[in-house]
């Protein structure tokens, strides 16, 4: 295990609904669903009080770009959603690309014999696994923490 930070992480998926939330155990053996986080006005305290429950080394949020690797309007909304965890919570966030955790999550329900419908409540926080376990991996086999940490003197240079 060259290089692996060892500590807890969050996983975050960002959707347009709901946040999954996942996590991971210090040795980085094994993610796992924490909770689905309804999309509102509170979505960030709540993961902040997470944060504060877990003590995670970081926050891993996925970056949803299309399969050419183009940033999207998911892309900006997930990349404002983990600069306001940053600020609130004080803690490191790294924005990992998520191209196919959300495909994968339904996938992976489908083939447990789960309908989309029946899925719903929980593929946000599968997705929040297959993204938070690909970044510890990617992490464990290259010596270096997946994705890029949030700076927050970079201010972001899209237009509202």
């Amino acid at each position: 295990m060259t290089g692996f930070r060892r500590g807890i992480r969050l996983g975050i998926d960002v959707g347009k609904a709901r946040v999954g939330v996942a996590r991971c155990d210090p040795d980085g053996m094994l993610a796992v669903p924490v909770e689905t986080v309804a999309r509102s006005e509170t979505s960030i305290d709540r993961i902040a009080e997470l944060a504060r429950e877990w003590e995670p080394l970081e926050l891993v949020v996925g970056l949803p770009v299309n399969l050419r690797g183009e940033e999207t309007a998911s892309t900006v909304d997930a990349r404002e959603f983990a600069a306001q965890l940053a600020r609130r919570t004080g803690m490191a966030v790294r924005l990992v690309d998520e191209r196919l955790s959300t495909v994968t999550a339904h996938a992976a329900l489908r083939s447990s014999g789960r309908t989309q419908k029946n899925s719903r409540s929980i593929v946000d926080q599968v997705a929040a696994v297959v993204l938070l376990q690909h970044a510890v991996d990617l992490e464990k086999s290259t010596g270096n923490p997946a994705g890029a940490v949030i700076d927050l003197d970079e201010e972001p240079t899209h237009d509202a």
